[in-house]
Parts: C-alpha cells; sequence; structure tokens
C-alpha cells in the first residue's frame, strides 16, 4: 500500500493512536507536549502537524510554523553589494514576508521531521513533500516555504526537494562540543585544556563570581518572565538574524512538562536579573536554548561566558555526552573547544516564476567565516 498524509491543525486535534505509532522514544522534540509548549504560547504563529500513514499507522512526522517575517530581517544576514540589499529593502519595506517553515524555527538541528525506521525513508520523505506543497496551495497570502535543518548523513534524503524546485543553502553550523567519559567534573574538563584557554575558562568564573545564580521552578519562571523576556530581547537585538520572537511564556509550560530536564538558571546581581541561560537534556545531549544577558553589565561580570562554563558544567552533571551550544558566535564557543556541524536548508518561493528569481538570491546567502580554535591539549 503506498503512503498518504494527513495535516492535522494543532497538537490536540492528533488522535491519541498517531502518536502512538511512532517510535520516538525519549526524544523530547517530537512528544506532543513539547510542541504544545510552542503553540500554546504562541498564538500569532500557524502551527501545522503532518502525518503520512501506511496501512493506516504513521510511520513519519513533520511540523510547520507559519510566520510573517520582514525582508530586511533576511537581507541584513546576506552578503550582497550595499545598493542593492537598499534597494530590495525600499521595494518590499510595505510588504513582509509570510513564510510556512518545516522544522522548529526556534532550534537549531533536525528537529522538524521524523522518519520511522525501517520504513521507505526517500518515499515517506517525499510524501511530507508533498504534504508541504498542498499546505502551501491551501495557505493564502504565502510567500515561501523553508525546510530546516539537516545533517551531511540526511542530504541523500532531503535532497528529493530539488525535484521540487527548490534551492539549497548551506546555514550557519551548530556548535557541538564531544564530552570525554573520563571528564567526571569541571575540572577535569579544565585539566584537558591549554593553559591559555584554561586561563580563559577561570577567568570568566572569577569575574563573575558576585553573580548569585539559581536554577528556576516553574514558579521562577512565571515570577521573573517579564524580566527574562526583556534579557532575551536584548539578544535578538545583537543577532545577526532572528525569524521570530518566542513568548517565553513557552519556558512556563516546557518546566511544567519536563521538570528534571529543561533548565532555566538565572544570573542575579543584587536582586536584579542580569542573565539566563535555558537548556533541555534530550536522550543524551545537552542542547543550550536562548539565553538572555543585560549589555551594559556583559563586560565588567562576564555574564556571556560564565554562561557558556555553566552550559559545559550542567553537561557534565547530567552525564551528556556532548553539548549543542547552537548557532552564533562560533568562535568564542569553539575556545571552549565546540566543533562546527553543518547543516543544510531548502527554501522556494510559492509560485514558480518568483522563484526563478528567487534561486539566484538564495546562492547568494554566505555564512560566515570564524576563526575556529582548539584549545584542547
Amino acid at each position: 500500500m503506498s503512503y498518504v498524509f494527513k495535516t492535522f491543525p494543532s497538537v490536540k486535534a492528533v488522535p491519541d493512536s498517531c502518536w502512538a505509532d511512532l517510535n520516538f522514544g525519549q526524544n523530547i522534540y517530537f512528544k506532543p507536549e513539547f510542541l504544545l509548549a510552542f503553540e500554546a504560547a504562541n498564538g500569532d504563529i500557524t502551527f501545522n502537524y503532518i502525518f503520512v500513514f501506511k496501512n493506516g499507522k504513521a510511520v513519519a512526522f513533520a511540523y510547520t510554523q507559519i510566520i510573517t517575517i520582514s525582508i530586511k530581517t533576511i537581507t541584513k544576514n546576506t552578503r550582497m553589494l550595499k545598493h542593492i540589499r537598499q534597494g530590495i529593502n525600499t521595494l518590499f519595506r510595505q510588504h513582509p514576508l509570510r513564510v510556512l517553515f518545516c522544522g522548529n524555527i526556534f532550534l537549531s538541528g533536525e528537529y522538524g521531521i521524523f522518519l520511522q525506521d525501517g520504513e521507505n525513508k526517500t518515499a515517506a520523505f517525499q510524501v511530507i513533500a508533498k504534504a508541504l506543497k498542498q499546505l502551501s496551495k491551501n495557505t493564502k497570502k504565502l510567500h515561501a516555504l523553508f525546510v530546516k535543518d539537516f545533517e551531511e548523513n540526511s542530504l541523500k534524503v532531503t535532497n528529493q526537494l530539488y525535484d521540487f524546485d527548490y534551492a539549497s543553502m548551506t546555514v550557519e553550523p551548530n556548535m557541538i562540543i564531544n564530552l570525554k567519559p573520563e571528564w567526571q567534573s569541571f575540572k577535569d574538563y579544565k585539566s584537558a585544556l591549554k593553559s591559555k584557554y584554561r586561563v580563559k575558562a577561570n577567568k570568566a568564573d572569577s569575574k563573575s563570581k558576585t553573580l548569585k545564580t539559581l536554577f528556576f521552578s516553574e514558579a521562577d519562571i512565571k515570577k521573573h518572565l517579564k524580566s527574562l523576556q526583556d534579557l532575551y530581547q536584548n539578544t535578538i537585538d545583537n543577532a545577526d538574524f532572528n525569524a521570530q520572537i518566542l513568548n517565553l511564556e513557552t519556558y512556563v509550560h516546557l518546566k511544567s512538562a519536563f521538570p528534571k530536564q529543561f533548565f532555566v538558571k538565572g544570573y542575579f546581581l543584587g536582586e536584579q536579573l542580569v542573565g539566563f541561560l535555558s537548556a533541555m537534556h534530550n536522550q543524551s545531549h545537552l542542547d543550550a536554548h536562548f539565553i538572555g544577558i543585560d549589555y551594559t553589565l556583559n563586560k565588567t561580570y562576564a555574564i556571556y561566558p560564565r554562561i557558556l562554563n555553566d552550559y559545559v558544567k550542567l553537561g557534565l552533571e547530567v552525564g551528556a555526552t556532548q553539548i549543542n551550544l547552537g548557532r552564533t558566535a562560533s568562535e568564542i564557543k569553539s575556545t571552549l573547544g565546540a566543533v562546527p556541524q553543518g547543516l543544510t536548508c531548502y527554501c522556494r518561493h510559492k509560485r514558480n516564476l518568483p522563484n526563478l528569481i528567487l534561486k539566484p538570491f538564495i546562492a547568494n546567502v554566505k555564512i560566515k567565516t570564524f576563526k575556529q580554535h582548539y584549545p584542547f591539549k
């Protein structure tokens, strides 16, 4: 029997049997409770959930978000001549783009599509591509589709998106620290560093020792929600690219659903919250989520370097085998031993003629280069 698909507009609309059919195991990022946290707190985003069936059983899954994004958000992270950028921004300033993303726009990595082991993954993925095409056709005032983020070993399956007239682009890599079994403490980890990098790590802890820290409970997140949102906004304002701003009410839902796996850690100067980190312990990995920083105090108290140190400490404490520090600030993350993990995305305009024009634009997207450090002995 061939594969067929069905699309649901909400997590709550999906029958329990669909989730039961798919063997997500302990992968939190595909659990309905995780997906519902984002849906419940971000009412300005349109969510859809695609299930692929064979013989009446779900064998693959994908989810999408439809958002509105300004053209400036895209062009400022694209290498092009200044006058061309200004011309494009002027031309489209009154026409923000409505984009359908397949994959979680708030996570960096392969968290948007699940293909059941033992199935024909190429055939199942092709059905997902057809479902995206149908979903875009049924969505009014949609400009583009964006399918994200795939590691190199997935491309043999995902490259069939070329048959659907997508273009591909390389995006900023995830920065990954692989933790060695013999590192049982942060002291062990620092002992493996070359002298100048060990000094750097110690300096971050020393400069930030005035700060008090607290792992937040669900009640703490609610109490400090406005400050968390403001600090997060600071990092958004400093970022090169950000498709959508997360409502941190999401964190209340995540902490409720995953009290032992989801972490929010606050950094206080006296009674003032001046920074935070968030992270998810998913299977054997610790994944950094969003952070927030008071940049007026960052240099004095080394808030960001301390946050990076604390991600390593937390990864060791929970027994993770690797820490995903996410995108951006790649060079400083490499000073802690993080190495880049390349990611590929696919994009196309909804309509065929504009898509012909869009393809060269996508080809013009270049990721920033950075100096890779090698801090270990």
